[in-house]
């Protein structure tokens, strides 16, 4: 199993930007990665997904503001977030799928 530890969570104002890490305890470069967030109360969703040669994909609500970015070199993917809102404030996560185990995850909270 590859296990992961993201970092780079803070406080930060609406409209700011943070960029998350994802460090991985293996090779990443045959897996797709996906970047997650949950709010307390609510069930963990998936906020995007870097494939093995690049592509992205993203849902909707965060299109335009996040990117998902990775060097499997370092065996680390980032989460770059831009235009942030308070409805991003949650903890993200990143997983090659959900029934990996999960790390502890990053706090992000967007002050309004």
């Amino acid at each position: 199993q590859v296990q992961f530890v993201e970092s780079g969570g803070g406080l930060v104002h609406a409209g700011g930007s943070l960029r998350l890490s994802c460090a991985a305890s293996g090779s990443i470069i045959i897996y797709v990665m996906g970047w997650y967030r949950q709010t307390p109360g609510k069930q963990r969703e998936l906020v995007g997904r870097i494939f093995t040669r690049g592509s992205t994909y993203y849902i909707d609500s965060v299109k335009g503001r996040f990117t998902i970015l990775r060097d499997n070199a370092k065996n680390t993917v980032y989460l770059q977030m831009n235009s942030l809102k308070p409805e991003d404030t949650a903890v993200y996560y990143c997983n090659i799928n959900t029934l990996n185990p999960w790390g502890q995850g990053t706090h992000v909270t967007v002050s309004s």
